[in-house]
């Protein structure tokens, strides 16, 4: 019982790190580099949309925020990195690349979850992309298909989409029922609900727990971010 327990148990870290050393780190990603002209101050403006993911993130369920989402890594870790992303966002193939390597350096402290977040006024693949990703991960292969279609983001469309299901063996009867389903699209607009109640317009956007990363954060800040929020969590385990 114990076990069942600390497998779903929910960890809001900005409670646990109050105002350590993420704090510190957070500070010094935003410190102006150079005058800037523009009115919004990009700092003020993050800790704006932290409450935001904070109040809405502390306040659910670890399972109903995981749901049937696509995941990586270690299924009982206490620190889960959420991902926003949009198929034919150039950004989001570019951290595609970057959470590889994370995920090698912490897979037995994080469990990824891939949240689908089709920016369809600007991205019109986007959504059919994310269907067909979906539908593979229906039998098995969505990881492979979501590698597929960011190699191979300026093809993004039908044709690529029954290619990559023929090269990884996907059944397409079922692949093309599936992709075009009411319960693909119900799949989308689940993720697409929680992006609105947390106010997120653009992608990539990573949340670690209820910590929400700074835009265009580095993969050096995802590594530093990591291992304090490890040393924390060791430091809060250990008796009194």
């Amino acid at each position: 019982m114990k076990k069942v327990l600390r497998k779903f148990r929910w960890k809001p870290l900005l409670i646990l790190l109050g105002l350590g050393g993420v704090g510190v780190a957070l500070a010094v990603f935003f410190w102006p580099r150079q005058p800037q002209p523009v009115a919004i101050d990009p700092r003020e403006q993050w800790q704006a949309q932290q409450q935001v993911v904070s109040s809405v993130m502390q306040s659910a369920d670890r399972n109903a925020l995981i749901g049937s989402s696509p995941t990586l890594g270690a299924p009982d870790a206490e620190i889960i990195l959420f991902e926003f992303s949009d198929f034919q966002c150039p950004y989001c193939a570019r951290a595609s690349l970057d959470v590889k390597i994370l995920l090698d350096k912490y897979s037995d402290d994080v469990l990824f979850v891939y949240k689908h977040l089709p920016l369809t006024q600007i991205h019109p693949e986007a959504m059919p992309a994310a269907r067909a990703a979906w539908a593979a991960g229906q039998q098995g292969q969505f990881w492979i298909y979501h590698d597929g279609l960011f190699a191979y983001q300026d093809r993004l469309g039908e044709a690529l989409y029954v290619e990559l299901g023929q090269q990884i063996g996907l059944d397409l009867e079922q692949f093309n029922r599936d992709r075009t389903s009411t319960a693909s699209l119900t799949a989308i607009q689940r993720d697409l609900q929680l992006a609105q109640r947390l106010q997120l317009g653009g992608t990539p956007t990573f949340l670690i727990n209820d910590l929400l990363m700074p835009p265009g954060a580095p993969l050096s800040f995802f590594e530093q971010t990591l291992d304090q929020i490890k040393e924390a969590l060791a430091a809060r385990e250990q008796p009194q």
